[in-house]
């Protein structure tokens, strides 16, 4: 039996494709347009499945034929895009969760693991903001991750999927690309790594979460070896840092980085839509999660990560 991946040369996919392989796990990545360049070091351990998650055929077909025992769904349009085609966004980010979670009942697929978003909720919330505030997002990537939540609660309750959902804040660390409103905070790291010239999209004040992708990764695993979670969903909170924060730490290692800030209204207007701070109790209860990354420790393996393995990053 084997472990499917959606999204699985992407950003937080690669990573964990690495996590589960030297767990020995039989690993499917699958992916539209799969990045083989981000899965350089570990290709032939895995295998790559092209596919559309927004097309049942090629999702079902997928699971069956690598005799899938769990998933990890991680696979969806990024807010930024998603708000410039809300079609696309549709298939993929809707129509491909029910593809999933549907595949998963027919085929007798284990658990589901989903990746959820500080995204799903919306302005206003008391903070930091836990997993009973109301979820009123203002896009359609956090609309899409709210419909997704819901549909996996349902398939839980309704045919005994073990459905599992963390909410994560913006995920930063090597290899995450420019798409998504929140791409700034992990772009400020990784561009002066390699000492790049960046212009920052938001102003210097913007807060949110942030999460080191091996961070992200343990959260994951965290939850899908847990016994019996007593909840279902989960917030993982990281750390709360502004942009010029972010920006000070890492000229802290790289005094001429060549950052600048130069906010967008339309990027700046995602960003302020989000929470500044998620409350992770919950998890660290029931779960015995804990952070290892906070913002000092994360920029300087961030930037080892990069001069160290450029190569995959570049």
């Amino acid at each position: 039996m084997s472990v499917l991946v959606t999204g699985g040369t992407g950003f937080i996919g690669s990573h964990l494709a690495r996590r589960l392989v030297k767990e020995g796990k039989d690993v499917i990545l699958f992916d539209i347009a799969p990045n083989f360049r981000l899965i350089d070091d570990i290709r032939d351990d895995v295998q790559v499945v092209r596919g559309d998650l927004a097309v049942w055929a090629d999702v079902v077909d997928s699971v069956k034929k690598c005799e899938v025992e769990d998933i990890f769904h991680l696979g969806a349009v990024l807010s930024a895009a998603a708000e410039s085609s809300p079609m696309t966004a549709f298939g993929v980010n809707f129509l491909g969760t029910l593809n999933v979670l549907e595949a998963a009942r027919i085929l007798g697929v284990q658990k589901v693991l989903y990746s959820s978003s500080v995204a799903s909720y919306g302005p206003g919330l008391p903070e930091p903001v836990a997993e009973g505030a109301r979820q009123e997002p203002r896009t359609i990537y956090g609309i899409s991750k709210v419909f997704s939540e819901l549909l996996g609660l349902y398939y839980w309750r309704r045919y005994e999927i073990d459905f599992r959902a963390i909410r994560f804040p913006s995920v930063v660390g090597p290899g995450r690309g420019v798409g998504g409103a929140s791409a700034y905070s992990t772009l400020i790291i990784q561009m002066a790594a390699l000492k790049q010239p960046y212009e920052i999209d938001v102003d210097e004040d913007a807060r949110m979460p942030i999460l080191y992708c091996k961070d992200a990764v343990d959260a994951l695993i965290t939850l899908h070896d847990s016994a019996d979670p007593r909840s279902r969903i989960y917030n993982i909170a990281g750390v709360s840092p502004t942009a010029l924060e972010i920006v000070e730490e890492v000229r802290r290692h790289i005094p001429d980085a060549p950052l600048k800030f130069a906010p967008q209204p339309e990027i700046v207007a995602i960003v302020d839509s989000w929470p500044a701070t998620l409350d992770d109790k919950r998890a660290r209860q029931e779960l015995g999660w804990k952070l290892s990354y906070p913002l000092d420790r994360l920029v300087v393996d961030f930037i080892n990560e990069m001069q160290d393995q450029k190569h995959l990053y570049t």
